[in-house]
């Protein structure tokens, strides 16, 4: 698994609007809430998950987190 950042990570896919972290947090958090059996995931746990994946910092994190559930 790769954690090194692309110039092109932070460019919205044309499909939907979504980067490529956005797409791993959506993913990610499928992951768990199936591990979890539909229960709420700790925001720890995701991160965790998102962090193995790709490099984000706990800011750039929460940012795009409020951007996924519509946070102003």
């Amino acid at each position: 698994m790769s954690t090194s950042r692309s110039p092109y990570d932070n460019l919205p896919d044309v499909r939907d609007g979504l980067t490529r972290a956005e797409r791993i947090i959506l993913w990610q958090l499928s992951e768990l809430e199936r591990e979890f059996n539909g229960r709420n995931v700790p925001t720890a746990t995701l991160y965790g998950r998102v962090v193995e994946h790709i490099n984000l910092s706990v800011p750039e994190f929460q940012r795009l987190m409020q951007r996924l559930v519509g946070v102003r």
